[in-house]
């Protein structure tokens, strides 16, 4: 198992801290009774930034784990992992 480069894990984490942020905010717009369509736009801002995480994650692991087993020989096995995962991410 490959593991993230040290700068890339702490810009995941720092991007997963703002979304922590974002959904905090959200609570606190219902709690306070804000209205639905400021609360759908944030929603959707969420929604946007955990996609952009995924799609880091996908292409990390494509370039790094997936590479690796596919110039090794054994390939096949982690290809249909991705593929897998990418039609979960993907629904």
């Amino acid at each position: 198992m490959e593991h993230r480069a040290e700068r890339n894990k702490e810009a995941l984490i720092r991007d997963l801290k703002k979304i922590e942020g974002q959904i905090r905010g959200v609570q606190k717009m219902i709690e306070e009774d804000r209205y639905c369509i400021d609360i759908l736009v944030q929603l959707t801002a969420i929604k946007s930034a955990s996609h952009r995480i995924g799609l880091k994650l996908l292409e990390g692991h494509t370039r790094g784990c997936v590479t690796h087993a596919v110039q090794a020989g054994g390939g096949e096995e982690h290809i249909k992992e991705l593929m897998d995962v990418i039609r979960m991410f993907t629904k």
